[in-house]
């Protein structure tokens, strides 16, 4: 086979002055100025990819709470494990945040911190010697407070906030947060994922009980997210998995939740995240955004910058 070469005189060409551009420099980044305000700085943040995904986040929360729709928190055990709790406290007490919901160990992290003011054993060590999860007060407490709770009318979430009554810590606790303020948080258990299931006092019944109230309060709160925000922070799978059956619950039963912004705050893209939180839910209108990066710096600079657009 022969292969002759091509003319390059015949190429043609067009002037640049008619081609669309996806970068203007108009959404180019500002330098930050020492001492200028931060609400400067979110502002100077480039219009592109990340950023601009941000910025859009922060606008339709602002929003949210401006007409006095639901903003959701979803969220793992990790944020707690970074030390944001007072981060979402203060936006829980402030009016941006008005429902969250955990997965297991989520609950049992911000029960820890609560009790004692610490948390996060070394899992290495105490699965190599079998005493991984073993400690007793969290199980005895915690399976307690589930029991009460189903004894009672309420859910996990809330079970768990009212058991914390004398404990040192229980300002850090956005369970206890949330039965002061009247805002639900909510527990979604999968059994067989936690430390306290491998506690004496575990009963599956009662588990299974106590996190299904839960998710009944939690497809009332996303009943009401039409015009409002769902952030999940760092659940890759339970949440995500949880939000999507209660939206569908929601859709179900006759309430119009079709237009409304999605984002997932994570260090990696995830499957489950992806399709069940990002793309999914808003096929019917709304946004969904998945921004990358470390907990610990991402939803200080989501809250603060939040509370710059309110101002």
């Amino acid at each position: 086979m022969k292969f002759p070469e091509l003319d390059w005189s015949r190429i043609q060409t067009y002037s640049i002055s008619q081609r669309p551009n996806k970068v203007q420099a108009e959404d180019f980044a500002a330098p930050h100025a020492r001492g200028s305000r931060f609400a400067d700085f979110i502002a100077g943040l480039p219009n592109f990819l990340a950023a601009a995904d941000f910025k859009s986040v922060v606008r339709a929360i602002a929003e949210a709470v401006h007409n006095q729709r639901t903003v959701l928190v979803m969220m793992g055990a990790h944020p707690i494990k970074c030390g944001l709790n007072p981060v979402l406290i203060d936006a829980m007490r402030s009016g941006i945040v008005n429902a969250v919901a955990f997965n297991g160990a989520g609950a049992i992290h911000d029960f820890e911190t609560a009790y004692q003011g610490g948390t996060s054993e070394d899992v290495q060590q105490g699965l190599d010697d079998g005493t991984f999860g073993m400690v007793d007060e969290t199980g005895r407490l915690m399976n307690a407070a589930f029991a009460s709770g189903v004894e009672g009318a309420y859910g996990a979430g809330e079970a768990l906030g009212w058991a914390m009554d004398g404990f040192p810590n229980r300002q850090l606790s956005l369970l206890r947060t949330g039965v002061e303020l009247g805002i639900p948080v909510t527990v979604h258990i999968a059994l067989g994922t936690d430390i306290i299931h491998q506690h004496p006092t575990a009963s599956g019944a009662v588990l299974g009980e106590a996190s299904f109230r839960d998710f009944k309060r939690l497809a009332g709160v996303i009943a009401t997210l039409e015009g409002g925000v769902v952030l999940n922070i760092g659940s890759a799978v339970v949440m995500p998995e949880v939000f999507l059956k209660a939206l569908t619950v929601a859709r179900n039963l006759g309430h119009t939740v079709s237009v409304f912004t999605t984002a997932t705050f994570d260090m990696i893209r995830q499957y489950r995240p992806t399709e069940n939180v990002v793309r999914r839910p808003t096929h019917l209108g709304g946004k969904g955004h998945y921004i990358v990066g470390h907990h610990e710096l991402m939803i200080p600079l989501l809250f603060a910058a939040v509370k710059e657009e309110l101002t």
